[in-house]
Protein backbone atom coordinates (compact mmCIF):
# COMPACT_ATOMS: atom_id res chain seq x y z
CA UNK A 1 0.00 0.00 0.00
CA UNK A 2 1.66 3.37 -0.76
CA UNK A 3 2.19 5.75 1.98
CA UNK A 4 -0.20 8.41 0.34
CA UNK A 5 -2.93 5.76 1.09
CA UNK A 6 -1.76 4.39 4.06
CA UNK A 7 -1.72 8.34 5.57
CA UNK A 8 -5.57 9.21 4.25
CA UNK A 9 -6.59 6.28 6.00
CA UNK A 10 -4.99 7.05 9.35
CA UNK A 11 -6.49 9.96 9.21
CA UNK A 12 -10.16 8.61 8.67
CA UNK A 13 -9.20 5.81 11.23
CA UNK A 14 -8.50 8.73 13.17
CA UNK A 15 -11.72 10.86 12.67
CA UNK A 16 -13.66 7.65 13.77
CA UNK A 17 -11.71 7.02 16.42
CA UNK A 18 -12.52 10.42 18.07
CA UNK A 19 -16.01 9.87 17.66
CA UNK A 20 -16.03 6.52 18.48
CA UNK A 21 -14.52 8.10 22.01
CA UNK A 22 -16.66 10.70 22.20
CA UNK A 23 -19.79 7.62 21.88
CA UNK A 24 -18.21 5.70 24.68
CA UNK A 25 -17.73 8.76 26.84
CA UNK A 26 -21.81 9.58 26.74
CA UNK A 27 -22.51 6.13 26.71
CA UNK A 28 -20.96 5.70 30.24
CA UNK A 29 -22.41 8.80 31.78
CA UNK A 30 -25.67 7.91 30.64
CA UNK A 31 -25.03 4.29 32.03
CA UNK A 32 -24.03 5.79 35.23
CA UNK A 33 -27.32 7.55 35.40
CA UNK A 34 -29.43 4.42 34.51
CA UNK A 35 -27.50 2.16 37.40
CA UNK A 36 -28.21 4.76 39.80
CA UNK A 37 -32.04 5.21 38.93
CA UNK A 38 -32.03 1.26 39.30
CA UNK A 39 -30.07 1.14 42.58
CA UNK A 40 -32.68 3.44 43.79
CA UNK A 41 -35.95 1.54 42.38
CA UNK A 42 -34.86 -1.77 44.13
CA UNK A 43 -34.01 0.02 47.34
CA UNK A 44 -37.57 1.21 47.28
CA UNK A 45 -39.04 -2.14 45.85
CA UNK A 46 -37.69 -3.45 48.51
CA UNK A 47 -38.98 -1.16 50.97
CA UNK A 48 -42.24 -0.26 49.86
CA UNK A 49 -43.00 -4.51 48.82
CA UNK A 50 -45.45 -3.64 46.32
CA UNK A 51 -45.84 -5.11 42.65
CA UNK A 52 -45.39 -1.74 41.50
CA UNK A 53 -42.28 -0.42 42.60
CA UNK A 54 -40.77 -4.34 41.68
CA UNK A 55 -42.20 -3.81 37.81
CA UNK A 56 -40.29 -0.35 37.94
CA UNK A 57 -37.18 -1.95 39.57
CA UNK A 58 -37.16 -4.51 36.44
CA UNK A 59 -38.10 -1.98 34.18
CA UNK A 60 -35.53 0.29 35.47
CA UNK A 61 -32.88 -2.67 35.56
CA UNK A 62 -33.55 -3.70 32.16
CA UNK A 63 -32.93 -0.47 30.65
CA UNK A 64 -29.60 -0.76 32.68
CA UNK A 65 -28.49 -3.43 31.12
CA UNK A 66 -29.88 -2.23 27.90
CA UNK A 67 -26.88 0.45 27.84
CA UNK A 68 -24.26 -1.94 29.45
CA UNK A 69 -24.39 -3.64 26.36
CA UNK A 70 -24.66 -0.34 24.17
CA UNK A 71 -21.75 0.47 26.10
CA UNK A 72 -19.51 -2.64 25.99
CA UNK A 73 -20.59 -2.30 22.13
CA UNK A 74 -18.99 1.26 21.97
CA UNK A 75 -15.74 0.25 23.95
CA UNK A 76 -15.45 -2.56 21.40
CA UNK A 77 -15.90 -0.09 18.43
CA UNK A 78 -12.74 1.98 20.11
CA UNK A 79 -10.88 -1.09 20.45
CA UNK A 80 -11.51 -2.01 16.57
CA UNK A 81 -10.67 1.52 15.89
CA UNK A 82 -7.64 1.39 17.66
CA UNK A 83 -6.22 -1.49 16.06
CA UNK A 84 -6.84 -0.43 12.84
CA UNK A 85 -5.07 2.52 13.71
CA UNK A 86 -2.24 0.76 15.27
CA UNK A 87 -1.70 -1.53 11.95
CA UNK A 88 -1.80 1.79 9.74
CA UNK A 89 0.61 3.30 12.00
CA UNK A 90 2.92 -0.14 11.59
CA UNK A 91 2.54 0.29 8.04
CA UNK A 92 4.05 3.74 8.05
CA UNK A 93 7.31 2.96 10.16
CA UNK A 94 8.08 0.08 7.87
Amino acid sequence: MKRDEVERRLLEVHARLVRARQELAVAEEQLDVFLETADEARIRALVSETPLADRDWQDAQRHAEAMIRGRDSAGARVAELERAQDELLAKLVV
